[in-house]
């Protein structure tokens, strides 16, 4: 449509300038004493066009040559620059597949080709084409390259140094964007090298929103478990776990071996209150975290209640019958809960009954009903139960107990028989 429409517009023009020219008569007088010139109108307008044409064409030849040195330095600048971005390539790429020689001669090349090009920019001014704010990335992300690349070859010196020049370059106003990428990987260098508190300290200097950011909370974890600060490691696992950088899964697992340590780390009842009081309510639920409470309670000589309350949320669970926990933790959970039988009370005699009902061939929950009722001097209910489950039990602990306690039920009713083979079977298991 476009070019129908310049041809309409020219055959208009066309039309035009033949009207005007074929019918036009007028003639132009140049008088030039003591010569008379006569000309047409019409030659006359295409000799001054073609004057103009002449004198504009002269004008760009003459400006053209004038700025040939010009364009000169800044063709000469172009080839630096390319040659410059070029080595920086070279050397993420030497990075990249693991030639660290290579890469840090590659990248002190791209600074070599970065101080020749700044000085030709400052020689040819606005018109060089070079933007200064590119010049500091690239010296600063140079610099990281030979830092990186050191680090890889254990040479500290080396690296120190040319991360102290990427942070200057970064200091800058217009290379400012890159410093929260060398800070991270700077932490990084110090958890290679085993330094946890040095990595805490670069990553404690970062803004608040980049401290946030997954790669920033993943060095964080580490670093913090690194150097044995397991409340700093739990928070910054559930700031992860809330972020989605694991899965549901690994980031349950990695919560809830946290949450062991630090009830572990406990000196005295009161400490491991606190602990445990640090946790929430979804991790308090973890089976595996409430049985350690309450064991390290009881080791700690913390009162049996105490540890039967902390217990009740993961036995809640565990005895369900589509409960899936594993044979170990449900032997730790009886186990744990046997040590504080002295003290127990009714309302916990009723749970091990519905949890018999619940769980009827259960050998663990039948062992610790007729652990409980022995403590309770029901000696027939004990002896039922301790002979049903003895002979299902797994654990070698377990059923060595549950030997002796029928061994000594047995001796109380005088059966010596019976308490005789008990000890044989104690003695076996």
């Amino acid at each position: 449509m476009r070019a129908a429409l310049w041809l309409v517009a020219l055959f208009a023009i066309a039309v035009a300038v033949a009207l005007f020219a074929g019918n036009n008569q007028a003639v132009i007088t140049l008088f030039w004493p003591p010569h008379r010139i006569d000309l047409s109108l019409n030659l006359a307008l295409m000799l001054a066009c073609g004057l103009f044409l002449l004198m504009h064409l002269a004008l760009r030849a003459l400006a053209a040559a004038v700025s040939l040195p010009s364009q000169a330095r800044r063709w000469r600048a172009q080839q630096k620059e390319r040659a410059m971005q070029a080595a920086l390539m070279d050397a993420i790429a030497h990075l990249l597949a693991g030639r660290f020689l290579r890469a840090s001669r590659a990248a002190q090349g791209a600074l070599a080709q970065e101080r020749t090009l700044a000085a030709l920019a400052t020689e040819l001014g606005p018109d060089s084409g070079y933007s200064p704010q590119r010049g500091v990335q690239l010296r600063a992300l140079a610099h990281l390259v030979v830092a990186e690349s050191a680090q890889s070859l254990q040479n500290r010196p080396l690296r120190d140094e040319h991360l102290r020049l990427a942070l200057e370059q970064s200091d800058q106003r217009l290379g400012g964007q890159t410093r929260e990428g060398i800070e991270l990987r700077a932490a990084r260098w110090a958890l290679e090298d085993r330094d946890p508190v040095l990595a805490l300290e670069r990553l404690a200097q970062l803004p608040l929103g980049v401290g946030r950011r997954t790669l920033a909370l993943r060095l964080r974890l580490k670093a913090a478990r690194l150097a044995q600060r397991t409340p700093d490691a739990l928070e910054t696992a559930r700031l992860l776990a809330k972020h989605r950088a694991f899965s549901p899964q690994a980031a349950q697992s990695i919560v809830r071996g946290l949450a062991v340590e630090l009830l572990q780390a406990a000196l005295d009842p009161r400490q491991l209150q606190r602990a445990w009081l640090s946790l929430e309510e979804a991790e308090r639920r973890m089976p595996e975290v409430a049985v350690q409470a309450a064991s390290h309670l009881l080791n700690l000589g913390g009162e049996p209640v105490q540890a039967r309350q902390w217990l009740l949320a993961a036995w809640e669970q565990m005895v369900q019958p589509e409960a899936s926990a594993s044979p170990e933790l449900q032997v730790r959970l009886v186990t744990t809960l046997e040590r504080s039988l002295e003290s127990i009370d009714d309302d916990w005699l009723a749970r091990m009954e519905a949890a018999l009902i619940s769980r009827p061939r259960d050998a663990n929950f039948q062992y610790l009903a007729g652990m409980a009722c022995l403590s309770r001097q029901l000696w027939g209910k004990a002896q039922q139960l301790l002979s049903h489950a003895v002979m299902h039990l797994s654990d070698t602990g377990l059923k060595r107990r549950a030997w002796r306690a029928l061994a000594q039920l047995a001796e109380q009713r005088g059966d010596a028989a019976a308490a005789q083979q008990a000890y044989k079977k104690l003695a076996q298991a």
